[in-house]
């Protein structure tokens, strides 16, 4: 059974503002990321799948349960890191987090101890005079300490500086192999890339497209910009057949898409010839959903 299941979910705000007709699933064990920009539609969502909204339509699911009707159930089994973190009224981090291994009936912070020194947290500190970073680290403990199944994470990278976004990332992918089912949403194509199983676009609060990662990463084909030193080089390479896809002949230089099976062929080709560089371009979750929204909008404009 998937752990989340989004079926036809709307959340309509009215005036082109909301959700609309969402369609996801995430499997037990999966590490889904929930790519988009801001006001694209992702908090939204993560709100529904808690069960914290009422759709207008369509409904949310985690582990077979609606979650608007059984939010105070499901969120027994949910690690949630919020977008816009709240505190409640107490005075330090230490207090907070006791607090909620209480709420939690958590004995064992061994767990909680490790990752406050993983994130070099200093939880004594006054929760109102917390840096951004620091309210999201004790955000980011509060979630973890329990060792939940479903870990749900709305931009949990923001405000940390960038050695605390790879400390939080390992964190995250050590949870994953874990068997943990991880949904994260982030605007940072890299965050995703680097530790999800599949991205989802969502654009105007309508999903675009699911990228599967594997399938990113190995790609059948992949690009070569080369440049020549000298204009008969670059003439010659171009009589040998290869798939230019963008010739700039002021340079000497040639984009060239290939088969894997070609690569050695075409460093024997280019064997001999006086090359000033030749570069890998690589494919990633950027560039394919790029693609995928260019593709859309013509698309559009041609039913137009």
């Amino acid at each position: 059974m998937d752990t989340i299941e989004i079926k036809n979910l709307t959340k309509d705000y009215g005036e082109g503002r909301g959700i609309f007709d969402i369609n996801l699933t995430v499997r037990k064990g999966e590490m889904l990321g929930f790519a988009g920009t801001n006001g694209s539609g992702k908090t939204t969502t993560i709100r529904n799948i808690l069960g914290f909204l009422k759709p207008t339509s369509g409904a949310a699911y985690v582990n077979g349960l609606e979650s608007w009707s059984n939010s105070s159930e499901i969120v027994k089994s949910i690690g949630y890191v919020p977008g816009e973190i709240a505190f409640p009224d107490l005075s330090t981090g230490t207090e907070f987090l006791k607090c909620q291994a209480d709420f939690l009936h958590l004995s064992d912070m061994n767990y909680a101890e490790y990752l406050i020194e993983k994130l070099q947290l200093d939880p004594r500190a006054p929760l109102k005079r917390m840096s951004k970073g620091m309210k999201q680290k004790t955000a980011i403990v509060a979630a973890l300490m329990a060792n939940p199944d479903i870990i749900i994470l709305d931009e949990p990278t923001t405000g940390l500086d960038p050695l605390m976004r790879d400390a939080f990332l390992e964190i995250i992918k050590a949870e994953h192999a874990d068997g943990k089912t991880v949904f994260m949403s982030s605007h940072m194509f890299e965050e995703l890339e680097s530790t999800c199983d599949r991205v989802a676009l969502i654009g105007n609060g309508r999903i675009a497209d699911v990228a599967v990662m594997n399938e990113i990463r190995n790609r059948p084909q992949k690009e070569y910009k080369i440049e020549f030193n000298e204009s008969k080089d670059y003439e010659s390479f171009k009589t040998l057949g290869y798939n230019i896809i963008r010739d700039q002949p002021q340079y000497r230089q040639v984009t060239v898409k290939i088969d894997r099976s070609e690569i050695s062929k075409l460093f024997q080709d280019l064997n001999g010839k006086n090359i000033h560089f030749i570069s890998e371009i690589k494919y990633n979750l950027e560039k394919h959903f790029k693609q995928i929204l260019s593709t859309q909008k013509e698309n559009k404009k041609n039913v137009q």
